[in-house]
């Protein structure tokens, strides 16, 4: 267990390292998102309307979730990168488990999106966003986006492993980042849309994750919907990411270990 946790510190100081020295990738983890804030809070904040509150307020945890979803793609490429590099198979020479290699390259992604909720809740709070909870919400709201970054990242790993090709994996991205993104309560309310689309809205796991967000943070919510996510987003967001996790890490894992040896 020490060897593991050593091994696993180890990875991921590497990771951050990298960074250090390609300064670009934390430019581009964090200069996106705050666009977003800055586009969505001034240009449409000035249009949308939302019951019980100011629309800045209402986007600011879609953002959130949408930063850390983006784990997906970054840590999908990142592990590409790792196995055309040959980076792999140099961790396979060692004695290490595979847990600390997947480990390293996750939780070092996560940590870069953390770094871009940190920027963006900064610029968010200049341009309106309030917090009308107490530490205890704030707290839970933050680790929740956390596990989803967690969540995304060892599903981005799987994703990697399975794909092991930079474009494939942004094809691929491009068709389940978007409209799980648009179609969500991330940035509009779904009572305006019709029936049917409201319902795949409802029912989009990002939406329990961002209105879950919402209510620790004490912000507008999508009202009007009875459904189950909609009246339980806390409970309902944290099953499907423990879910997601439980079932990425060990899939992720195993994948590593068939891709590694090709």
């Amino acid at each position: 267990m020490t060897e593991f946790l050593s091994d696993s510190l180890a990875l991921i100081g590497r990771h951050l390292r990298h960074i250090a020295r390609v300064p670009e990738r934390l430019l581009s983890v964090t200069l996106m998102p705050v666009m977003y804030v800055i586009v969505f809070g001034f240009l449409f904040g000035s249009a949308m309307q939302v019951e019980g509150g100011d629309y800045r307020e209402y986007i600011m945890a879609g953002i959130f979730a949408q930063v850390m979803l983006a784990n997906l793609q970054t840590t999908a490429v990142g592990v590409v990168d790792d196995l055309r590099n040959g980076l792999v198979d140099r961790f396979r020479s060692l004695p290490m488990s595979r847990y600390a290699v997947l480990i390293g390259r996750t939780v070092s992604d996560l940590l870069l999106s953390s770094i871009a909720v940190v920027v963006m809740a900064v610029v968010g709070y200049l341009i309106g966003w309030r917090v009308h909870t107490g530490v205890g919400s704030i707290v839970a709201a933050f680790g929740l986006l956390l596990l989803l970054g967690l969540g995304a990242a060892w599903l981005g790993a799987l994703l990697g492993l399975s794909l092991r090709n930079v474009e494939a994996v942004s094809a691929v991205m491009s068709m389940v980042m978007m409209p799980l993104t648009f179609l969500s309560s991330a940035f509009i309310p779904p009572s305006g849309l019709p029936g049917w689309l409201q319902a795949i809205t409802v029912w989009n796991p990002l939406s329990s994750v961002v209105e879950a967000v919402r209510q620790l943070f004490g912000n507008p919510s999508s009202v009007g919907d009875t459904s189950f996510p909609a009246l339980h987003p806390v409970p309902v967001a944290m099953v499907l990411i423990a879910v997601m996790i439980a079932l990425a890490m060990p899939l992720a894992a195993r994948r590593y270990r068939t891709a590694s040896a090709r």
